[in-house]
């Protein structure tokens, strides 16, 4: 059968890998304070739109279920389950936080809030240590289609968006050659269609913002309208030539999220 490289074909593609599956589970996905992995995919949740937070830039559940998890503790102090103003004023000094020092040193370093440091990440496991490696298996890698970020009238939507712990990491415009657009048009929506204003792309929020057709990838960490600078993210072809090199069991753009966006512990193990 042959692969779907149009636009929606190409997001399931994306989400199917990564995710092990396309679409949230029937009956209709009821916000819950975890989401559980399913067998396939390289180590990411699917994540649901709804649950996105557009006045914080975050997935409210997928932040829940890490906080639950990892820091029972904190997660109670701060009210993560409950909309009020406790939960909020956590919010909005990681917020704070992460306009200050970027989302990197938040999650390298985590933050204070009132007497509690709070972890938003636990890294890479050296080998051997198991404590470390199960700290990390904690982490919450999630992905989510049709990502609606703006309070705008119009409601603007991502093809996907990539999170980690709740905390927003990447976001995708996704072209297909075969209806006449490619990498350079997914280029021109940023520039065109994507407010720089709007809280998800100010720079050092949210870490990369990829442009991507079943040919090649682009990329660009601050986005400026007219003005973004977008730069390969290819492989290179033979002979030291632009682009990527044809893949025979898939698309030539696959070692982006079948390989460098992979979240593994030691020994290729998924995280």
């Amino acid at each position: 059968m042959p692969t779907d490289t149009s636009e929606q074909g190409l997001e399931a593609l994306i989400s199917r890998a990564m995710t092990g599956r396309t679409h949230l589970l029937e009956p209709p996905h009821q916000p819950t304070p975890s989401a559980a992995a399913v067998s396939g995919g390289t180590g990411w949740l699917l994540g649901d739109p709804r649950h996105y937070d557009r006045s914080f830039c975050l997935d409210l559940v997928q932040l829940q279920g890490f906080l639950e998890a990892t820091q029972p503790a904190v997660a109670e102090a701060v009210q993560i389950s409950v909309d009020g103003p406790t939960r909020r004023q956590f919010l909005t000094r990681l917020e704070q936080r992460i306009g200050q020092r970027g989302l990197v040193e938040v999650l390298r370093k985590g933050i204070r809030h009132g007497p509690h440091e709070i972890q938003l990440f636990y890294g890479t496991p050296s080998p051997g240590n198991a404590r470390a490696a199960e700290r990390f298996a904690q982490n919450r890698f999630s992905l989510t289609r049709q990502l609606a970020y703006s309070s705008d009238q119009g409601r603007r939507v991502l093809d996907l968006a990539l999170f980690i712990n709740g905390l927003p990491l990447a976001t995708f415009e996704l072209k297909n050659n075969l209806t006449c657009q490619n990498v350079r048009h997914a280029i021109e929506q940023y520039k065109q269609d994507r407010d720089p204003r709007e809280p998800l792309f100010a720079f050092a929020r949210c870490l990369v913002h990829f442009a991507v057709d079943e040919q090649e990838v682009q990329f660009c960490t601050q986005l400026q309208g007219k003005d973004s600078e977008f730069l390969p993210f290819n492989q290179g072809s033979a002979n030291g030539g632009a682009g990527n090199p044809p893949n025979p069991t898939g698309l030539a753009t696959s070692y982006l999220w079948e390989r460098i966006l992979t979240p593994r512990q030691p020994h290729g193990h998924p995280g």
